[in-house]
Protein backbone atom coordinates (compact mmCIF):
# COMPACT_ATOMS: atom_id res chain seq x y z
CA UNK A 1 0.00 0.00 0.00
CA UNK A 2 2.85 2.36 -0.84
CA UNK A 3 2.66 2.82 -4.64
CA UNK A 4 5.79 4.09 -6.35
CA UNK A 5 3.69 6.35 -8.60
CA UNK A 6 2.79 8.50 -5.58
CA UNK A 7 6.45 9.16 -4.76
CA UNK A 8 7.86 9.71 -8.24
CA UNK A 9 8.32 13.06 -10.02
CA UNK A 10 5.41 15.26 -11.03
CA UNK A 11 6.31 14.83 -14.71
CA UNK A 12 6.17 11.03 -14.40
CA UNK A 13 2.84 11.23 -12.57
CA UNK A 14 1.48 13.42 -15.37
CA UNK A 15 2.73 11.08 -18.13
CA UNK A 16 1.25 8.10 -16.28
CA UNK A 17 -2.13 9.80 -16.02
CA UNK A 18 -2.13 10.81 -19.67
CA UNK A 19 -1.69 7.18 -20.73
CA UNK A 20 -4.50 6.14 -18.39
CA UNK A 21 -6.70 8.91 -19.83
CA UNK A 22 -6.23 7.59 -23.37
CA UNK A 23 -7.24 4.11 -22.21
CA UNK A 24 -10.34 5.52 -20.50
CA UNK A 25 -11.47 7.51 -23.54
CA UNK A 26 -11.12 4.45 -25.78
CA UNK A 27 -13.20 2.51 -23.26
CA UNK A 28 -16.09 5.00 -22.98
CA UNK A 29 -16.24 5.55 -26.75
CA UNK A 30 -16.69 1.81 -27.17
CA UNK A 31 -18.97 1.10 -24.21
CA UNK A 32 -20.78 4.20 -22.83
CA UNK A 33 -24.02 5.22 -24.60
CA UNK A 34 -23.89 8.57 -22.80
CA UNK A 35 -20.36 9.55 -23.82
CA UNK A 36 -20.86 8.18 -27.34
CA UNK A 37 -23.76 10.61 -27.71
CA UNK A 38 -22.00 13.57 -26.08
CA UNK A 39 -18.73 13.15 -27.98
CA UNK A 40 -20.66 12.99 -31.26
CA UNK A 41 -22.80 16.01 -30.37
CA UNK A 42 -19.78 18.16 -29.40
CA UNK A 43 -17.42 16.82 -32.06
CA UNK A 44 -14.96 15.43 -29.52
CA UNK A 45 -12.25 13.30 -31.14
CA UNK A 46 -10.75 11.11 -28.39
CA UNK A 47 -7.55 10.59 -30.38
CA UNK A 48 -6.99 14.35 -30.20
CA UNK A 49 -6.91 14.20 -26.38
CA UNK A 50 -3.23 13.54 -25.68
CA UNK A 51 -2.53 15.51 -22.52
CA UNK A 52 -4.25 16.53 -19.31
CA UNK A 53 -4.40 20.06 -20.72
CA UNK A 54 -6.53 18.72 -23.59
CA UNK A 55 -9.30 17.79 -21.15
CA UNK A 56 -10.83 21.24 -21.64
CA UNK A 57 -11.89 20.05 -25.13
CA UNK A 58 -14.36 17.67 -23.47
CA UNK A 59 -17.65 19.00 -22.03
CA UNK A 60 -18.17 18.51 -18.30
CA UNK A 61 -20.57 16.01 -16.74
CA UNK A 62 -22.90 17.18 -13.97
CA UNK A 63 -25.16 15.49 -11.47
CA UNK A 64 -28.11 16.64 -13.56
CA UNK A 65 -26.67 14.71 -16.53
CA UNK A 66 -26.28 11.64 -14.32
CA UNK A 67 -29.84 11.84 -13.11
CA UNK A 68 -31.43 12.51 -16.50
CA UNK A 69 -29.40 9.79 -18.28
CA UNK A 70 -28.62 7.38 -15.45
CA UNK A 71 -28.84 4.12 -17.43
CA UNK A 72 -26.85 5.51 -20.38
CA UNK A 73 -23.72 5.76 -18.20
CA UNK A 74 -23.66 1.98 -17.76
CA UNK A 75 -20.84 0.36 -19.78
CA UNK A 76 -21.42 -3.33 -18.98
CA UNK A 77 -24.31 -5.82 -19.25
CA UNK A 78 -26.46 -5.89 -16.13
CA UNK A 79 -25.47 -9.52 -15.59
CA UNK A 80 -21.97 -8.27 -14.64
CA UNK A 81 -23.22 -5.94 -11.89
CA UNK A 82 -22.51 -7.16 -8.37
CA UNK A 83 -23.60 -4.22 -6.21
CA UNK A 84 -25.91 -1.22 -6.52
CA UNK A 85 -25.46 1.97 -4.49
CA UNK A 86 -27.26 5.30 -4.59
CA UNK A 87 -26.33 8.88 -3.95
CA UNK A 88 -28.52 11.94 -3.49
CA UNK A 89 -29.97 13.44 -6.66
CA UNK A 90 -30.90 16.99 -7.59
CA UNK A 91 -34.32 16.33 -9.11
CA UNK A 92 -36.06 14.43 -6.34
CA UNK A 93 -34.76 10.90 -6.88
CA UNK A 94 -31.40 9.31 -5.99
CA UNK A 95 -28.80 8.54 -8.65
CA UNK A 96 -27.90 4.86 -8.98
CA UNK A 97 -24.33 3.60 -9.34
CA UNK A 98 -23.59 0.03 -10.34
CA UNK A 99 -20.36 -1.78 -9.49
CA UNK A 100 -18.85 -4.87 -11.06
CA UNK A 101 -16.57 -7.29 -9.27
CA UNK A 102 -13.61 -5.34 -10.70
CA UNK A 103 -15.08 -2.09 -9.37
CA UNK A 104 -15.46 -3.57 -5.89
CA UNK A 105 -11.82 -4.66 -5.99
CA UNK A 106 -10.85 -1.11 -7.04
CA UNK A 107 -12.97 0.29 -4.17
CA UNK A 108 -11.18 -2.00 -1.72
CA UNK A 109 -7.77 -0.99 -3.08
CA UNK A 110 -8.66 2.71 -2.80
CA UNK A 111 -9.75 2.45 0.80
CA UNK A 112 -6.78 0.28 1.78
CA UNK A 113 -4.50 2.97 0.27
CA UNK A 114 -6.35 5.63 2.23
CA UNK A 115 -6.12 3.77 5.53
CA UNK A 116 -2.41 3.13 4.96
CA UNK A 117 -1.94 6.82 4.16
CA UNK A 118 -3.30 7.65 7.64
CA UNK A 119 -0.94 5.17 9.27
CA UNK A 120 -3.32 2.22 9.67
CA UNK A 121 -1.57 -1.18 9.39
CA UNK A 122 -2.63 -4.82 9.28
CA UNK A 123 -2.15 -5.04 13.05
CA UNK A 124 -4.81 -2.39 13.73
CA UNK A 125 -8.52 -2.86 14.48
CA UNK A 126 -11.02 -0.34 13.12
CA UNK A 127 -14.46 0.31 14.60
CA UNK A 128 -17.00 1.29 11.93
CA UNK A 129 -19.62 3.69 13.30
CA UNK A 130 -21.34 4.30 9.93
CA UNK A 131 -23.98 2.20 8.22
CA UNK A 132 -23.26 -0.51 5.65
CA UNK A 133 -26.90 -0.84 4.58
CA UNK A 134 -29.33 1.47 2.75
CA UNK A 135 -27.29 1.33 -0.49
CA UNK A 136 -24.53 3.40 1.17
CA UNK A 137 -21.16 3.07 -0.58
CA UNK A 138 -18.92 4.46 2.18
CA UNK A 139 -19.61 1.78 4.79
CA UNK A 140 -19.01 -0.95 2.22
CA UNK A 141 -15.78 0.75 1.09
CA UNK A 142 -14.44 0.90 4.65
CA UNK A 143 -15.15 -2.79 5.22
CA UNK A 144 -13.57 -3.85 1.92
CA UNK A 145 -10.57 -1.58 2.48
CA UNK A 146 -9.84 -2.93 5.94
CA UNK A 147 -10.11 -6.47 4.59
CA UNK A 148 -7.75 -5.63 1.72
CA UNK A 149 -5.24 -4.10 4.15
CA UNK A 150 -5.50 -7.08 6.49
CA UNK A 151 -6.74 -4.97 9.40
CA UNK A 152 -9.56 -6.03 11.70
CA UNK A 153 -12.91 -4.24 11.47
CA UNK A 154 -15.90 -4.18 13.82
CA UNK A 155 -19.21 -3.23 12.18
CA UNK A 156 -21.12 -1.45 14.93
CA UNK A 157 -23.17 0.96 12.81
CA UNK A 158 -24.52 4.41 13.56
CA UNK A 159 -25.38 5.99 16.89
CA UNK A 160 -25.88 4.52 20.39
CA UNK A 161 -22.86 5.70 22.43
CA UNK A 162 -23.47 2.92 24.96
CA UNK A 163 -23.01 0.22 22.30
CA UNK A 164 -19.97 2.01 20.84
CA UNK A 165 -18.26 2.11 24.24
CA UNK A 166 -19.21 -1.48 25.03
CA UNK A 167 -17.49 -2.46 21.77
CA UNK A 168 -14.43 -0.30 22.46
CA UNK A 169 -13.98 -1.86 25.89
CA UNK A 170 -14.62 -5.40 24.65
CA UNK A 171 -12.58 -5.48 21.43
CA UNK A 172 -9.99 -2.70 21.94
CA UNK A 173 -10.08 -1.05 18.49
CA UNK A 174 -7.18 1.26 17.69
CA UNK A 175 -9.07 3.49 15.21
CA UNK A 176 -12.64 4.71 14.88
CA UNK A 177 -14.26 5.50 11.51
CA UNK A 178 -16.62 8.23 12.58
CA UNK A 179 -18.40 11.52 11.93
CA UNK A 180 -16.42 14.03 14.08
CA UNK A 181 -19.39 15.51 15.95
CA UNK A 182 -20.31 11.98 17.12
CA UNK A 183 -16.96 11.87 18.93
CA UNK A 184 -18.31 14.65 21.17
CA UNK A 185 -21.24 12.39 22.10
CA UNK A 186 -18.83 9.55 22.87
CA UNK A 187 -16.82 11.92 25.06
CA UNK A 188 -19.94 13.11 26.88
CA UNK A 189 -21.09 9.54 27.50
CA UNK A 190 -17.63 8.55 28.78
CA UNK A 191 -17.65 11.42 31.25
CA UNK A 192 -21.13 10.49 32.50
CA UNK A 193 -20.16 6.83 32.96
CA UNK A 194 -16.71 7.44 34.43
CA UNK A 195 -14.90 5.89 31.45
CA UNK A 196 -11.22 6.82 31.26
CA UNK A 197 -10.63 8.17 27.74
CA UNK A 198 -6.84 7.92 28.12
CA UNK A 199 -6.97 4.17 28.69
CA UNK A 200 -9.46 3.44 25.88
CA UNK A 201 -6.73 2.16 23.54
CA UNK A 202 -8.12 4.23 20.64
CA UNK A 203 -5.25 6.18 19.11
CA UNK A 204 -6.86 7.71 16.04
CA UNK A 205 -10.08 8.54 14.21
CA UNK A 206 -10.70 8.47 10.46
CA UNK A 207 -13.21 11.32 10.25
CA UNK A 208 -15.86 11.65 7.56
CA UNK A 209 -18.70 13.95 6.62
CA UNK A 210 -17.69 17.11 8.52
CA UNK A 211 -14.69 19.45 8.24
CA UNK A 212 -12.04 19.18 10.95
CA UNK A 213 -9.58 21.79 9.75
CA UNK A 214 -9.39 25.37 8.59
CA UNK A 215 -7.75 26.27 5.28
CA UNK A 216 -4.32 26.53 6.95
CA UNK A 217 -4.77 22.89 8.13
CA UNK A 218 -5.03 23.86 11.80
CA UNK A 219 -7.86 22.18 13.69
CA UNK A 220 -11.14 24.09 13.57
CA UNK A 221 -13.36 24.54 16.62
CA UNK A 222 -14.85 21.06 16.33
CA UNK A 223 -11.41 19.47 16.06
CA UNK A 224 -10.10 21.49 18.99
CA UNK A 225 -13.07 20.45 21.14
CA UNK A 226 -12.43 16.77 20.46
CA UNK A 227 -8.68 16.99 21.09
CA UNK A 228 -9.13 18.98 24.32
CA UNK A 229 -10.83 15.96 25.92
CA UNK A 230 -9.55 12.96 23.96
CA UNK A 231 -5.93 12.73 22.82
CA UNK A 232 -6.73 11.22 19.42
CA UNK A 233 -4.99 11.71 16.10
CA UNK A 234 -7.70 13.06 13.79
CA UNK A 235 -7.49 12.26 10.07
CA UNK A 236 -9.79 14.00 7.60
CA UNK A 237 -11.00 12.02 4.61
CA UNK A 238 -13.03 13.25 1.66
CA UNK A 239 -14.82 11.06 -0.88
CA UNK A 240 -18.02 10.68 -2.86
CA UNK A 241 -19.97 7.87 -4.47
CA UNK A 242 -19.34 9.31 -7.93
CA UNK A 243 -15.56 9.21 -7.44
CA UNK A 244 -15.30 5.76 -5.83
CA UNK A 245 -12.08 7.27 -4.51
CA UNK A 246 -11.00 8.92 -1.25
CA UNK A 247 -8.60 11.75 -0.45
CA UNK A 248 -7.27 11.01 3.03
CA UNK A 249 -4.72 12.83 5.16
CA UNK A 250 -1.36 11.25 5.78
CA UNK A 251 0.39 11.46 9.14
CA UNK A 252 1.52 15.01 8.25
CA UNK A 253 -2.17 16.07 8.18
CA UNK A 254 -1.72 18.68 5.45
CA UNK A 255 -4.60 17.76 3.14
CA UNK A 256 -6.06 14.66 1.54
CA UNK A 257 -3.69 12.86 -0.84
CA UNK A 258 -4.54 12.19 -4.49
CA UNK A 259 -4.06 8.64 -5.77
CA UNK A 260 -3.10 9.20 -9.45
CA UNK A 261 -3.74 5.61 -10.49
CA UNK A 262 -7.42 6.02 -9.55
CA UNK A 263 -8.54 9.49 -10.54
CA UNK A 264 -7.66 12.62 -12.55
CA UNK A 265 -8.28 15.90 -10.73
CA UNK A 266 -9.16 19.35 -12.07
CA UNK A 267 -10.16 22.44 -10.09
CA UNK A 268 -12.38 24.55 -12.36
CA UNK A 269 -13.97 27.98 -12.47
CA UNK A 270 -17.50 28.81 -13.65
CA UNK A 271 -16.34 28.63 -17.29
CA UNK A 272 -15.07 25.07 -16.75
CA UNK A 273 -11.46 26.20 -17.06
CA UNK A 274 -8.68 25.45 -14.53
CA UNK A 275 -8.35 28.07 -11.80
CA UNK A 276 -4.90 29.65 -11.23
CA UNK A 277 -2.65 27.72 -8.85
CA UNK A 278 -3.65 28.15 -5.21
CA UNK A 279 -7.15 29.46 -5.92
CA UNK A 280 -10.50 27.93 -4.98
CA UNK A 281 -12.57 26.17 -7.63
CA UNK A 282 -14.97 23.29 -8.15
CA UNK A 283 -13.44 19.84 -7.86
CA UNK A 284 -13.89 18.02 -11.15
CA UNK A 285 -12.83 14.40 -11.54
CA UNK A 286 -12.25 11.76 -14.20
CA UNK A 287 -12.30 8.22 -12.83
CA UNK A 288 -9.63 5.70 -13.85
CA UNK A 289 -10.09 1.94 -13.71
CA UNK A 290 -13.87 2.04 -13.20
CA UNK A 291 -15.61 -0.61 -15.28
CA UNK A 292 -19.38 -0.19 -14.85
CA UNK A 293 -19.91 3.59 -14.75
CA UNK A 294 -16.77 5.63 -15.46
CA UNK A 295 -17.09 9.41 -15.44
CA UNK A 296 -15.25 11.98 -17.55
CA UNK A 297 -14.88 15.53 -16.19
CA UNK A 298 -17.56 15.13 -13.53
CA UNK A 299 -18.17 18.32 -11.55
CA UNK A 300 -18.60 17.25 -7.92
CA UNK A 301 -20.11 20.52 -6.69
CA UNK A 302 -17.48 20.81 -3.93
CA UNK A 303 -15.34 23.94 -3.68
CA UNK A 304 -11.71 23.19 -2.83
CA UNK A 305 -8.14 24.44 -3.08
CA UNK A 306 -5.42 22.14 -4.43
CA UNK A 307 -1.92 22.02 -2.92
CA UNK A 308 0.88 20.83 -5.19
CA UNK A 309 4.08 21.23 -3.16
CA UNK A 310 5.70 17.91 -2.09
CA UNK A 311 4.53 16.52 1.25
CA UNK A 312 6.95 15.76 4.09
CA UNK A 313 5.60 12.18 4.08
CA UNK A 314 7.46 11.57 0.82
CA UNK A 315 4.47 11.61 -1.51
CA UNK A 316 4.55 14.09 -4.40
CA UNK A 317 0.87 13.84 -5.21
CA UNK A 318 -1.58 16.72 -5.21
CA UNK A 319 -3.43 17.29 -1.94
CA UNK A 320 -6.90 18.72 -1.44
CA UNK A 321 -7.48 21.23 1.32
CA UNK A 322 -10.65 21.20 3.45
CA UNK A 323 -13.83 21.54 1.41
CA UNK A 324 -15.14 25.10 1.73
CA UNK A 325 -18.67 24.02 0.84
CA UNK A 326 -20.99 23.05 -1.98
CA UNK A 327 -20.99 25.37 -4.99
CA UNK A 328 -24.81 25.43 -5.04
CA UNK A 329 -24.89 26.30 -1.34
CA UNK A 330 -22.74 29.39 -1.76
CA UNK A 331 -24.50 32.33 -0.09
CA UNK A 332 -24.16 35.98 -1.01
CA UNK A 333 -25.17 37.60 2.26
CA UNK A 334 -24.88 41.36 2.84
CA UNK A 335 -21.85 41.65 0.58
CA UNK A 336 -20.08 38.58 2.00
CA UNK A 337 -19.66 35.19 0.33
CA UNK A 338 -20.35 32.35 2.77
CA UNK A 339 -20.51 28.56 2.76
CA UNK A 340 -22.39 26.59 5.44
CA UNK A 341 -19.26 24.92 6.93
CA UNK A 342 -18.05 28.35 8.06
CA UNK A 343 -21.26 28.73 10.07
CA UNK A 344 -20.89 25.21 11.45
CA UNK A 345 -17.51 26.23 12.82
CA UNK A 346 -18.94 29.26 14.62
CA UNK A 347 -21.80 27.28 16.20
CA UNK A 348 -19.48 24.49 17.28
CA UNK A 349 -17.82 27.02 19.59
CA UNK A 350 -20.87 26.95 21.89
CA UNK A 351 -21.25 23.97 24.21
CA UNK A 352 -24.85 25.06 24.89
CA UNK A 353 -25.86 24.31 21.27
CA UNK A 354 -27.11 20.71 21.08
CA UNK A 355 -27.91 20.66 17.36
CA UNK A 356 -28.86 22.98 14.53
CA UNK A 357 -29.90 23.29 10.90
CA UNK A 358 -29.08 26.10 8.48
CA UNK A 359 -31.93 27.24 6.21
CA UNK A 360 -31.13 29.33 3.13
CA UNK A 361 -33.91 31.11 1.25
CA UNK A 362 -34.63 34.14 -0.95
CA UNK A 363 -36.31 37.20 0.56
CA UNK A 364 -38.99 39.24 -1.17
CA UNK A 365 -36.42 41.06 -3.35
CA UNK A 366 -34.67 37.85 -4.39
CA UNK A 367 -31.47 38.08 -2.34
CA UNK A 368 -30.11 35.37 -0.04
CA UNK A 369 -31.22 35.09 3.58
CA UNK A 370 -30.00 32.75 6.32
CA UNK A 371 -32.02 31.32 9.21
CA UNK A 372 -30.27 29.27 11.89
CA UNK A 373 -32.58 26.98 13.84
CA UNK A 374 -30.85 25.99 17.05
CA UNK A 375 -31.66 23.58 19.88
CA UNK A 376 -30.02 24.51 23.20
CA UNK A 377 -29.92 23.16 26.73
CA UNK A 378 -30.95 26.54 28.16
CA UNK A 379 -31.89 29.12 25.50
CA UNK A 380 -31.53 32.73 26.65
CA UNK A 381 -31.17 36.25 25.33
CA UNK A 382 -27.60 36.34 26.66
CA UNK A 383 -26.68 33.21 24.67
CA UNK A 384 -28.35 34.64 21.57
CA UNK A 385 -26.34 37.85 21.92
CA UNK A 386 -23.12 35.90 22.40
CA UNK A 387 -23.78 33.86 19.24
CA UNK A 388 -24.56 37.03 17.30
CA UNK A 389 -21.36 38.67 18.52
CA UNK A 390 -19.35 35.60 17.59
CA UNK A 391 -20.79 35.61 14.06
CA UNK A 392 -19.93 39.29 13.63
CA UNK A 393 -16.41 38.66 14.89
CA UNK A 394 -15.70 35.56 12.77
CA UNK A 395 -17.75 36.10 9.60
CA UNK A 396 -18.63 39.82 9.69
CA UNK A 397 -22.37 39.07 9.35
CA UNK A 398 -25.23 38.17 11.71
CA UNK A 399 -27.84 35.75 10.34
CA UNK A 400 -31.32 35.39 11.79
CA UNK A 401 -31.36 32.89 14.67
CA UNK A 402 -34.29 31.03 16.24
CA UNK A 403 -34.39 28.62 19.18
CA UNK A 404 -36.31 25.38 18.58
CA UNK A 405 -37.02 22.13 20.42
CA UNK A 406 -34.33 19.49 19.89
CA UNK A 407 -36.88 16.96 18.60
CA UNK A 408 -37.99 19.42 15.93
CA UNK A 409 -34.36 19.96 14.84
CA UNK A 410 -33.72 16.22 14.68
CA UNK A 411 -36.81 15.78 12.51
CA UNK A 412 -35.56 18.46 10.12
CA UNK A 413 -32.17 16.74 9.93
CA UNK A 414 -33.56 13.36 8.82
CA UNK A 415 -32.86 12.68 5.15
CA UNK A 416 -35.06 10.60 2.84
CA UNK A 417 -32.65 7.70 2.87
CA UNK A 418 -31.75 8.15 6.54
CA UNK A 419 -28.02 7.70 5.90
CA UNK A 420 -26.61 11.13 6.64
CA UNK A 421 -28.10 13.92 8.77
CA UNK A 422 -29.12 17.00 6.79
CA UNK A 423 -27.64 20.17 8.25
CA UNK A 424 -28.36 22.56 5.34
CA UNK A 425 -31.84 23.11 3.93
CA UNK A 426 -31.65 25.20 0.77
CA UNK A 427 -35.09 26.59 -0.11
CA UNK A 428 -33.86 28.88 -2.90
CA UNK A 429 -34.80 26.36 -5.60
Amino acid sequence: MNPEIERTTLSKIKSFQEEKLKELLEYVVENSPYYQKVFKEYGVAPKAINSLEDLIKIPVTTKEHLQANNDDFLCVPKAQIIDYVTTSGTMGEPVTFALTDKDLERLAYNEALSFACAGVTSSDILQLTTTMDRRFMAGLAYFLGARKLGAGIIRVGVGIPELQWDTIQKFNPTYLIVVPSFLLKLIEYAKQQGIDLKSSGVKGAICIGEPLRDQDFSLNILGQKIRSDWDLQLYSTYASTEMSTAFTECTEQRGGHHHPELIIVEVLDDRNLPVPAGEVGELTITTLGVEAMPLVRFKTGDMVKAHTEPCACGRNTLRLGPVLGRRKQMIKYKGTTLYPPAMDNVLNDFMEVESFVIEIYHNEIGTDEILLKIACHEPSEILLQNINDHFRSKLRVTPKIEFHDSKEIQKLKLSKLGRKPVTVIDRRN
